[in-house]
């Protein structure tokens, strides 16, 4: 069994089995490689059925010489699942990262806007140009519906459903899921997919794509991060955020005026109750605030005892 054909079976499981997007088989396929690359550089050529455990961890002692913790934790990850493909495939008895322990992280929650926040990185976007508004219309949509950026730079006309109140959602996983929309961002969305987008002639393959570039091309990721770092810079905001801290606010703000988990779960389109758990922060004094009204201790509920 030899590296290259290993890598591209398990991509395929990856994609067949598992339907990972590609963003996610390629973040495997780049810890294999870097293994690959590390066997190699001490000549070292044993094979994906043969390497062990001391193997893995001279790799690993290598590579954190020059990444973090949390890629550390990452990459040690990585490994494991392509060496559980091998178990469960029977090319192995054993998985040789079983002994190897993943560094402890502490898990940094992002910034969160409040709502004025988000109202004046709007308020301070340049609309005499069709870019500026249609950056207004991408802050609104994240925000609106809580949109991961890879979500929004992918969401299609076909997928506007304003008559029923739904965007249609390809998320992780290749899975779809319907979002509600917020009447104000469906009016937003109108007025620039008839104003804005109908004067753009789309390159080929992006006929369907909501949000285009001068050129006709769909945005990229690092363009949506461009816009709203400058619009920071521009409303003075010392905040560090990204398209995640819009979608982390939307969760914050529908929990923290009673939504209930499970249903900011299914508005995100995380598989796991936890991962919403971790996502959604809420701050200290909003606890004492809860604490404080619904306590049987707290002063209002004595007096009504009274």
């Amino acid at each position: 069994m030899i590296w290259k054909s290993t890598l591209y079976d398990y991509s395929n499981f990856l994609k067949l089995e598992r339907g990972l997007s590609k963003n996610s088989i390629s973040s495997y396929q780049r810890d294999i490689k870097k293994l690959v690359l590390f066997l190699e550089s001490t000549n070292n050529n044993v094979s994906p059925t043969h390497i062990n455990s001391e193997n893995i961890q001279q790799f690993i002692y290598n590579a954190s010489k020059s990444i973090n913790s949390r890629s550390q934790a990452r990459l040690i990850s990585g490994l494991r699942s392509f060496f559980d493909y091998l178990v469960f495939e029977d090319y192995r008895k054993d998985n040789p990262t079983d002994l190897i322990e993943s560094p402890n992280i502490t898990r940094k929650l992002p910034d969160t806007l409040e709502k004025e926040e988000v109202d004046n990185l709007i308020a301070a976007i340049d609309l005499s140009n069709p870019q500026g508004e249609r950056n207004k219309t991408i802050i609104e949509t994240i925000y609106s519906c809580g949109l991961r950026v890879s979500e929004l730079i992918n969401l299609q006309l076909s997928d506007l459903f304003f008559d029923e109140g739904y965007i249609r959602v390809l998320g992780k996983g290749n899975k779809y899921r319907f979002v509600p929309i917020h009447i104000t961002t469906i009016l937003r969305l109108n007025f620039y997919t008839r104003e804005i987008r109908s004067r753009i002639t789309p390159k080929e393959n992006e006929e369907d794509i909501v949000f285009l570039n001068r050129r006709g091309k769909r945005l990229t990721r690092q363009m949506i991060f461009i816009i709203l770092k400058e619009l920071a810079i521009k409303t003075n905001l010392k905040k560090s955020i990204g398209p995640h801290t819009l979608r982390h606010s939307f969760a914050t703000y529908l929990l923290k005026n009673g939504a209930d988990l499970r249903v900011i779960q299914q508005l995100l389109g995380h598989e796991s109750i936890t991962t919403t758990e971790i996502y959604v922060h809420l701050d200290t004094s909003y606890l004492q605030e809860v604490v404080d009204m619904h306590h049987p201790r707290s002063s209002l509920n004595l007096k009504e005892e009274e």
